[in-house]
């Protein structure tokens, strides 16, 4: 992660590239791509996630395929050799799903902008309403299977507890107690699997808690910071932030279940436990 202050003295560096990744639920109200171009941080590009997806698939923004990617970055000006910054309009939400994304694909220089727009916003810094000059980029793009898990994968680690299944939703949603946002989906969570609600990732001004106080977490949590872990939440999207916290905390064998509970709660021969 990069701070505030450090993309402040890094704006226009030409091995900079800043992206704006935010995303919301439709019941959020908000459209991201609209208050993009009302105001940007300075020279950020728009990453549409629902866009930027598997077309094929009927489930939410699902990880595209590497050409997809590979043309929608070039088309950006992202490519080999620049150093990307993500940021979204929540503090840290959506902006950990586009970082997994791009060390999906094998571009690992990549950062989250710590507490987002909304801390950006707080200091007085600049903004901008008019999108930047792009220009083709070339992208190496090298695909990392071990970061995504399917359905099939995830069923067999719940089933014979193979890994740690880690569930970023609000405890309610887990225990089957609040309804899910998408209609049509069960209640409850996948057998075997962990409560981590992400926002106890967060201080109240959307930066992710230090170190210590991430690993404090985690452990009492129950996270066995040894051994494998795959990340779920609603459809894969804040998922990505315990991945960040992992990742931060040096944790090398940690995935992200892309379906998640878009697809699990969608079908009645999945197992759901609730409590």
């Amino acid at each position: 992660m990069v701070s505030t202050d450090w993309l402040a003295r890094h704006l226009g560096s030409p091995d900079i590239r800043i992206i704006d990744a935010s995303w919301y639920l439709p019941q959020a109200a908000r459209d991201p791509k609209a208050e993009y171009d009302a105001a940007h941080i300075p020279g950020a590009r728009f990453f549409d996630i629902d866009d930027i997806s598997d077309s094929l698939s009927d489930l939410p923004h699902m990880a595209p395929p590497p050409e997809k990617f590979i043309s929608r970055m070039r088309a950006m000006g992202i490519g080999d050799g620049h150093q990307v910054v993500i940021y979204d309009g929540a503090g840290l939400n959506s902006a950990a799903r586009v970082w997994w994304l791009f060390h999906l694909f094998g571009k690992t220089d990549t950062a989250v902008l710590d507490g987002g727009l909304p801390k950006w916003l707080a200091e007085g810094r600049a903004t901008e309403d008019m999108p930047p000059v792009l220009r083709d980029r070339h992208m190496t793009v090298v695909r990392n299977a071990q970061l995504i898990k399917d359905v099939t994968q995830v069923a067999a680690a719940s089933k014979l507890k193979e890994a740690q299944i880690v569930d970023a939703r609000s405890a309610a949603r887990f225990a089957g107690e609040a309804p899910e946002p998408r209609a049509g989906l069960r209640s409850g969570h996948i057998p075997n699997s962990i409560s981590l609600p992400f926002t106890e990732l967060l201080n109240s001004d959307g930066t992710m808690k230090s170190d210590a106080e991430l690993a404090l977490i985690m452990a009492a949590k129950g996270v066995d910071m040894k051994a494998p872990v795959i990340t779920t939440c609603g459809s894969g999207v804040t998922a990505a932030i315990i991945n960040l916290a992992l990742a931060r905390l040096g944790h090398k064998q940690h995935s992200l279940y892309d379906g998640s509970w878009a697809e699990w709660g969608m079908y009645n021969d999945l197992k759901v436990a609730k409590g």
